[in-house]
């Protein structure tokens, strides 16, 4: 599991449902949460919150270009690739945290990625937990 330290800086809620931003190192990572701030009292400006997704979640992508859905958009060299067989863990250098994602080994091919050459990786904002501490 992929897990980030952060503090919330924006909620925007419905009746059932929330789309919460958490900065993490300057940059914005956002999740939907089928909570709000009056159903769950962490969900409050300026706390501290952990960042979680799956590595399965995380697609990777170069050469990306022009505008697409998915908000959790982040650029990281790539630190270590292993090839399994059929798949692949591709290890990100994300501000000095390892971020990792697995993927096809043939993706990992079809994508050129190279140690130390820089990717793009993406996580719906579907994807991303919240978890905090009461």
């Amino acid at each position: 599991m992929n897990k980030l330290e952060g503090k919330i800086v924006n909620i925007e809620s419905s009746p059932e449902m929330s789309i919460v931003q958490v900065d993490v190192s300057g940059d914005v990572f956002t999740s939907i949460v089928l909570e709000t701030p009056e159903t769950a009292p962490y969900l409050k400006l300026g706390a501290g919150i952990t960042v979680l997704f799956k590595e399965t979640e995380v697609s990777l992508a170069t050469n990306l270009s022009g505008n697409i859905s998915l908000r959790n958009r982040f650029k990281s060299p790539v630190k270590k690739i292993e090839k399994h067989g059929l798949l692949a863990t591709v290890t990100l250098d994300y501000k000095g945290k390892d971020i990792v994602s697995i993927i096809t080994s043939k993706s990992v091919d079809r994508l050129g990625l190279k140690e130390g050459e820089s990717a793009e990786w993406l996580i719906k904002t579907n994807e991303v937990s919240l978890w905090h501490t009461t």
